[in-house]
């Protein structure tokens, strides 16, 4: 399994007097990683360049405290986020993420998990009787820092106590071995990200292959969680239809043809934040960043980004829907963006 060890540890000295702040603590001084305390704002520590600065905050974690009153709205994939976890130790070339964390995108864990959950439950109320979705993974991968904070088994935990609410989260990590034997009741649905070989070969740096994702998959589905898929980013390429059709092989493989699973369909889009920061860190890139090939459109936090146009991202459609029908006829579409 491949697990994330951070190199540098930032630890928020309010974090300390939480359980899990205090637990961390320890487990990392017996693991001999470094540790620098800090009082309010995050240290600045500079590697001397931006890419530097980018790849030295991926092996950064910032142990802290969730301050905000309100949780962040998470359409398509559910009503809130959940804030557990932000950033991702994964090195994908693509990655949305460039827009929200930037040039210094450290992976912050939250350690006031029962304070989290309370304003998740005062969500929960307000909406009753509909039920309240939360995804844990719209800002990151907790998975890859689950070793640590065990914070996603004390959610699943959570959320096995309301009829009215639910919990999902998406990885392309695979340390979920802890999560096997937890109480859930079917409340939380475990989705695993995967893309065809094109994409993952070339765009994907220190995460699990697709047959790792696909085996962690067929676990969880085994230990009874709902299961579902995310495709993304798809993209556009030569011989694509091949490259994406070998997914849907492999995925016939490990999973059976009759189970319930959930699909969702993410295509590739940027920002120009992203494709700023993109060419910076990585010069080479061939992640296709071309605006004459795209449409502008808003998005739901007031920011624009490219995506493909009308005709291309219909046969996109076209596609995945028939193929998923095809291979899975009982698995459920969630959306396509």
């Amino acid at each position: 399994m491949l697990y994330f060890v951070p190199k540098l540890v930032l630890m928020n000295r309010q974090a300390l007097e939480y359980p899990m702040g205090s637990r961390l603590m320890k487990c990392l001084q017996k693991e001999g990683i470094q540790i620098r305390l800090f009082d309010k704002k995050v240290p600045v520590i500079s590697r001397g360049s931006f890419t530097k600065d980018f790849f030295f905050a991926k092996q950064t974690m910032v142990v802290t405290v969730w301050r905000r009153r309100e949780f962040q709205t998470c359409r398509p994939s559910a009503h809130y986020q959940l804030p557990l976890v932000s950033g991702c130790p994964g090195i994908c070339e693509y990655c949305y993420l460039n827009t929200n964390l930037g040039r210094r995108p450290f992976i912050k864990v939250y350690v006031n998990l029962e304070e989290i959950f309370a304003r998740a439950e005062q969500y929960i109320k307000e909406r009753k009787p509909e039920l309240t979705l939360f995804e844990g993974a719209a800002t990151s991968d907790p998975v890859a820092v689950e070793r640590w904070t065990g914070s996603l088994q004390k959610a699943i935990e959570y959320f096995a106590r309301f009829e009215e609410a639910r919990f999902r989260f998406v990885t392309k990590f695979i340390d979920i071995d802890s999560l096997l034997g937890v109480e859930h009741k079917g409340h939380t649905e475990i989705r695993f990200s995967i893309n065809c070989d094109y994409v993952v070969e070339r765009f994907e740096k220190l995460v699990p292959s697709n047959r790792e994702r696909l085996e962690a998959a067929r676990k969880v589905m085994e230990a009874g969680y709902p299961t579902g898929f995310l495709i993304g980013p798809i993209m556009i390429f030569d011989r694509w239809r091949e490259e994406y059709g070998k997914l849907f092989e492999m995925l016939k493989e490990y999973m059976p043809r009759d189970t319930s699973l959930t699909f969702e369909l993410i295509t590739h889009r940027f920002t120009p934040r992203a494709k700023t920061i993109i060419r910076q860190v990585y010069p080479r890139t061939e992640v296709p960043l071309d605006e004459s090939k795209r449409k502008f459109k808003f998005g739901q936090f007031g920011y624009g980004k490219y995506i493909y146009m009308d005709d291309d991202m219909t046969e996109l459609k076209d596609y995945f829907s028939s193929q998923i029908t095809r291979v899975f006829p009982k698995a459920k579409i969630l959306y396509f963006v």
